[in-house]
């Protein structure tokens, strides 16, 4: 597997005409965890190689295991009177070459490229605060094969039970339905875990401090915020405090209520109530949806495994 280049070892890769170069690369200080078309997310996946070969006066990107090409503004300038004529000479290269996916990674301060981009055919795929990623597929004898960008929405709830059979509870201030009660949790951030997100969401919430205990359920639908579909997952997690502190901005009520009434209360959803029959049921069973890391043994990349996993001490008269 192509190791991860850093931006100032790429740019060592290319061969330039520095006398009056149309396409200038530079390397710009980073974080390490700062946007590139050569970070550890799509490496790994797409083993993207710095292109030595191509001919001066058009943009030269970096290579993917599919035979496309991405271009970062921030690696490659070009003057805006020049763009298009850079432009139209690098498709036509990379028509000759039989590239398929061309991709261009367009930074604010060259969102001038913008406009000649989609007169070149060129689409958006997706975007953030400080880039939007346009492509163009270039065959025109095979259907695009572009991937579709991000389109699940992923949550996390907590199910969090104390010793005196008592069910951590939130109402928030912009319920759907007004005054009903709901475990507490949200959206999953970028480059968190589940785990993680179930517990963060807890202490954020109510101040409750927790550890995993095990997966309960997932909950799949679509037609979510911005088009998305929607992955919820309820996390089972044990207390290690018990002074409730509530969010003021996002929650208006919480408390820990007998489980009994959560399961009887004419405000808690059907689906809410299933959680914890589900949850008391694997209890009962001595049954555990347990996560562990472990490391693919080609990429070197950590991951979580979700399993179920049998307490033998809990088993009813049998063993697995």
């Amino acid at each position: 597997m192509t190791s991860v280049l850093s931006r100032t070892r790429l740019l060592t890769r290319f061969k330039l005409n520095t006398a009056v170069p149309l396409v200038q690369l530079y390397a710009r200080k980073m974080s390490e965890r700062a946007d590139t078309v050569l970070n550890a997310a799509d490496s790994w996946f797409n083993k993207y190689v710095a292109v030595q070969d191509a001919p001066e006066g058009i943009f030269k990107g970096v290579s993917d295991r599919f035979n496309g090409i991405t271009v970062d503004s921030n690696l490659e300038t070009c003057h805006p009177e020049q763009f298009s004529s850079v432009l139209q000479k690098s498709l036509s290269h990379w028509t000759d070459n039989k590239k398929r996916g061309i991709w261009f990674k367009v930074y604010l301060n060259s969102s001038h490229w913008v406009p000649e981009l989609v007169n070149s055919q060129f689409k958006f795929h997706h975007a953030k605060d400080n880039f939007v990623m346009m492509y163009r597929w270039l065959p025109s004898d095979e259907s695009p094969n572009i991937p579709p960008y991000a389109h699940t929405m992923v949550g996390v709830g907590a199910l969090v039970l104390n010793d005196m059979n008592q069910i951590l509870v939130v109402s928030e201030k912009n319920a759907l339905i007004k005054g009903s009660w709901k475990l507490p949790g949200g959206y999953v951030e970028p480059c968190e875990n589940f785990v993680e997100a179930a517990i963060r969401e807890v202490q954020e919430e109510t101040n409750i401090k927790t550890k995993f205990e095990s997966v309960v359920s997932l909950r799949h639908a679509h037609g979510a915020g911005f088009g998305c579909s929607d992955l919820y997952i309820v996390m089972a997690l044990s207390p290690e405090n018990s002074e409730i502190v509530k969010c003021d901005r996002e929650i208006s009520k919480c408390e820990w209520m007998d489980i009994e009434a959560y399961l009887q209360h004419p405000k808690v959803h059907e689906t809410n109530r299933n959680f914890v029959r589900t949850y008391l049921q694997y209890k009962q069973n001595g049954l555990k949806f347990i996560c562990k890391d472990e490391v693919h043994s080609v990429l070197k990349k950590q991951y979580n495994i979700y399993q179920v996993e049998a307490d033998s001490t809990k088993l009813p008269n049998s063993s697995l």
